[in-house]
């Protein structure tokens, strides 16, 4: 009976803790995420990345059309680089003022 008090107890020490983490941001856009996360690598796995930033679906699908993995591990690991990309500069103004989980078809840049 010790066991499962302890247990409760825990249990409701845990949840008090997670409600007093701050809500997630996008790594790339900076709104707050909504219910659907995707986990990013900066640099990518193909070239020895381990570290993970939370995005948007939609962020992180743009990221991949817009550079590929050897463009990403050149010079677009570091977001503030990534985020002055004249493509991605674009799409960071129109994604601003969307919902968390919004969610739009995504094309390769042109």
């Amino acid at each position: 009976m010790v066991g499962r008090v302890k247990r409760k107890a825990g249990l409701a020490a845990a949840a008090q803790r997670v409600e007093r983490v701050e809500p997630l941001s996008c790594a790339l856009c900076g709104r707050r995420l909504g219910m659907r996360v995707e986990w990013h690598h900066p640099v990518p796995k193909s070239e020895g990345g381990r570290k993970t930033v939370p995005v948007h679906p939609i962020c992180h699908r743009t990221i991949h059309a817009t550079l590929s993995n050897a463009e990403l591990a050149r010079g677009y690991s570091d977001f503030a680089l990534l985020r002055a990309h004249p493509d991605m500069a674009r799409f960071l103004r129109w994604i601003a003022g969307k919902p968390a989980d919004f969610h739009a078809p995504t094309r390769g840049a042109r």
